[in-house]
């Protein structure tokens, strides 16, 4: 069994981990940057490690300093998270040269899944469809150029060893190609250092589900049903449901099915997902042709809606399967229980493009509501870095149904203050407003096509008018007051929200 297990990640995620070690009676070692010297997952773990600068590539992307803190520490086991080293096959195999149980799979799947070239390879010899496409052995500008003319327009250029919608560029016009190829190459090689290209077919209106799977290391294999990732911007995702609203059952069984022998091909261990795109536009509900478009070899962000669907806990089964044990779900009794959905809060302004903010968290209430989880790394006081993801919170809303799901998700945003910095919260809103959204006709690029007006509009409740006029107090001036019906912010000198 694993004895003190560090946790090479910050924020929400290492939080998670660590309080499933605490449940596993396993010692929790956090890392942190000289930027999280005050930081949340720092605070709650047995023991902490400094690992250098802000900047992530000195700090949480270095294998040297994650493996060397671990071995400092006298940790048997490094849990990755997600983002950051989790993807990274040397760092697996880092970890497994050091002595060290990496709890995921092993170094060489993540190099075999990783790179979307060879993943696709490996699923063409499973039997499982892949999106259309070519790999060219010529990698110039030219060389992509001319696969680009192969597979046809509209196409995807798309980086072998990308993710999250980096070095992926889409081309609906000749004259498009050159910048395309261009920007994918440098947006991959800035990201991921390879700037390794391939082309695929761009499958219009398509549905993006994924399917949660597990293998341990005695060659058992199943999968936890799926989840639906359609609602994205620019290939990021926005909004995760389980389960899928178009998906009948035979479909349901043929995407599982596949994602089983995708695992199976793979050799795989540990939490994985296969993720697919559903051509909305061919076939019947029930035969809709679906193609294989990535596996990713680590637990995903929106793992809590397959956890809160099934009641299984998915980092406790990775922390036990790393060690050894056998899964202990029995494949009948995995059943799915209602419906789940899952949005993302970041610290972003919808009103400017959704650019990135940093500053002060002054006010952060979680709302407690039946139903209701939420994910957080952050708390009042904390500061959000120019140097990390913006993820704030993810809101997950439980219910018997859909539609009150949805309910349920909406109440629990609008009851979630944050002040200090701009989110999405208006914009999640929205969304979950949106009439094609609510009838489950959603589709990878429908957000693209919409226009939600002021997307930073929405009512402010008076809780937070109040929280926010005690925050800017100014003694010697006495109390600042609101004034209606004028200005509400005449008052309140700097301060400024929707």
């Amino acid at each position: 069994m694993i004895r003190r297990l560090l946790v090479a990640n910050r924020g929400e995620i290492a939080i998670r981990i660590i309080r499933a070690c605490r449940e596993l009676g396993i010692e929790s070692v956090a890392v942190y940057s000289e930027a999280d010297r005050r930081a949340w997952h720092r605070a709650l773990a047995d023991s902490a490690v400094s690992i250098g600068p802000a900047p992530a590539v000195d700090s949480y992307l270095s294998p040297s300093r994650i493996t060397d803190a671990a071995r400092g520490a006298g940790a048997d086991a490094v849990h990755p998270g997600y983002g950051f080293l989790s993807e990274s096959a040397a760092f697996a195999a880092a970890c497994e040269a050091a002595g060290l149980t990496f709890v995921g799979p092993p170094s060489s799947v993540i190099a075999r899944m990783g790179s979307k070239i060879e993943s696709r390879r490996v699923m063409d010899q499973a039997g499982v469809a892949v999106v259309p496409g070519v790999t060219p052995d010529d990698q110039s500008d030219e060389g992509v150029g001319q696969a680009v003319d192969t597979v046809g327009l509209p196409a995807l250029i798309k980086a072998s060893a990308g993710g999250g919608g980096r070095g992926m560029r889409r081309v609906s016009d000749p004259g498009e190609i050159g910048a395309a190829v261009q920007g994918a190459r440098r947006e991959a090689r800035a990201s991921v250092g390879d700037g390794t290209l391939y082309v695929e077919r761009f499958v219009e209106k398509a549905r993006h589900v994924e399917v949660q799977i597990f293998g341990d290391a005695h060659g058992r294999i199943v999968h936890l049903f799926e989840r639906d990732c359609s609602a994205q911007r620019r290939h990021q995702k926005v909004i995760e449901e389980s389960p899928c609203p178009s998906l009948t059952p035979r479909m349901r069984s043929r995407l599982t099915e596949a994602a089983v022998a995708a695992a199976r091909a793979a050799e795989y261990r540990n939490a994985g997902t296969v993720e697919f795109l559903v051509d909305t536009d061919r076939g019947t509900p029930d035969d809709r042709p679906f193609y294989f478009l990535e596996m990713n070899t680590r637990l995903q962000v929106e793992h809590p809606v397959t956890e809160q669907l099934t009641g299984v806990d998915l980092v406790h089964a990775q922390i036990l399967t790393a060690a050894g044990v056998p899964l202990a779900w029995p494949e009948q009794e995995l059943t799915s229980r209602g419906h789940v959905i899952e949005a993302r809060v970041y610290a972003e302004d919808p009103s400017s493009g959704f650019l990135p903010q940093a500053g002060g968290i002054l006010l952060c209430r979680a709302p407690s509501l039946p139903g209701v989880r939420i994910d957080s790394g952050i708390r009042e006081g904390d500061t959000i870095s120019v140097h990390y993801d913006p993820l704030l919170a993810k809101v997950i809303a439980t219910a018997p149904d859909r539609p009150q799901a949805l309910a349920r998700l909406a109440l629990a945003l609008r009851e979630f203050p944050i002040l200090g910095v701009r989110t999405n919260v208006s914009y999640l809103l929205h969304v979950l407003d949106d009439s094609t959204f609510r009838q489950g006709g959603m589709h990878t690029t429908y957000l693209e096509t919409v226009s939600f007006g002021d997307p930073t509009e929405r009512d402010t409740p008076p809780f937070v008018l109040a929280a926010m006029a005690a925050a800017e107090e100014d003694t010697s001036a006495g109390d600042v007051t609101l004034t209606a019906p004028a200005d509400p912010w005449a008052t309140l000198h700097r301060w400024r929200a929707p």
